[in-house]
């Protein structure tokens, strides 16, 4: 039996989740910005608790690897690993923008402006997750509908020749925190917007058993977040 916990803090939206065997036990999420270091712990327990479980039981701790916010990736990894440690169990990780992917294809049924991507052939819709990386910056990737990566991870500044290409020859559909604000920008009639998608611990840990059963793990000493880009620290105002 695998016990995964999983941890996702690379946005605002703080999540845990217990997965046996790739099915979710419990889900909780905290959506107070700037929280994740105070509640992480807590919600931990909690889900523990509520489940029956104890920390001992678990087979391996799931971490969203980034990109994302910075501070949240350190908190999640810090304490992905201090457990790691303590238990002697795997550290797995998984990108964050594939696992908005994932999500995407999950709950595109759900989205009547979406085809159903079964009646699709491969490579005739793109998809593009999105997370903000302040100003008309993105960290961003393209995949198609089979979650095939057709470029890899990068940090992007939007304007009005970003995607051009693609665009011309094929829908891209745009999701994420990041994706909102290139709507004014975006404008070719392939771009598809869908608002309300954002990673969450409930589909990385059932990307991370898979990544389980293959053994596919971190070394947990070296182990650092997919940050992508250098942290920019403002200097204060002198008066």
């Amino acid at each position: 039996m695998a016990l995964l916990l999983s941890l996702e803090t690379s946005s605002h939206v703080c999540s845990i989740a217990l997965h046996q065997n790739g099915q979710v036990l419990i889900l909780k999420e905290n959506k107070i910005p700037q929280s994740t270091a105070s509640v992480l712990a807590p919600m931990i327990e909690s889900a523990l608790k509520e489940t029956n479980y104890t920390a001992k039981e678990l087979s391996g701790i799931v971490i969203s690897a980034g990109p994302g916010s910075y501070t949240g990736l350190r908190i999640g990894v810090a304490t992905a690993k201090g457990l790691c440690y303590a238990l002697q169990i795997p550290l797995i990780s998984v990108n964050t923008l594939e696992l908005l992917a994932r999500q995407f294809i999950s709950s595109h049924h759900k989205i009547e402006a979406f085809p159903s991507l079964l009646e699709r052939v491969e490579g005739e819709v793109l998809l593009c997750p999105m997370l903000d990386a302040r100003r008309m910056e993105v960290y961003c990737m393209l995949l198609n509908s089979s979650l095939d990566v057709v470029e890899p991870t990068q940090a992007k500044i939007i304007d009005d020749e970003s995607f051009s290409v693609q665009l011309i020859n094929q829908p891209i559909y745009f999701f994420g925190d990041g994706s909102d604000k290139c709507k004014d920008i975006l404008t070719h009639p392939n771009s598809h917007f869908i608002s309300g998608i954002l990673p969450l611990a409930s589909s990385l840990g059932e990307m991370g058993h898979s990544k389980w059963k293959a053994s596919q793990f971190e070394d947990v000493s070296a182990y650092e977040p997919f940050y992508l880009k250098d942290f920019m620290i403002k200097k204060p105002n002198l008066i």
